[in-house]
């Protein structure tokens, strides 16, 4: 399912009109989204939590040319799904 997806059937599921379900469905992604990049970490019970993991600097290889890099400080976005989420997708439909 693609954002398009997720839009047209969140406005069949509540009965709204396709521009208030995109907006609905762009504000929690917004949201979403600036709580990450602020250090936050997000938690929807029986689905999953969205945390930021952080990476320090360390000393890679290009694989093309097999010369030595450092590779910056970073932070990445990460999901663990939640139990109940885990369990319906193991269960199918």
């Amino acid at each position: 399912m693609n954002k398009s997806e997720l839009i047209e059937a969140l406005a069949q599921d509540i009965n709204v009109p396709h521009r208030e379900a995109a907006a609905i469905t762009n504000t929690v992604i917004e949201t979403m989204t600036d709580a990450l990049a602020n250090g936050e970490s997000i938690e929807i019970r029986g689905f999953g939590s969205f945390v930021i993991k952080e990476y320090e600097s360390y000393e890679g290889r290009n694989p093309k040319t097999g010369k030595k890099i450092q590779v910056k400080p970073k932070k990445l976005p990460f999901f663990k799904v939640g139990k109940d989420l885990r369990e319906k997708v193991n269960r199918g439909k």
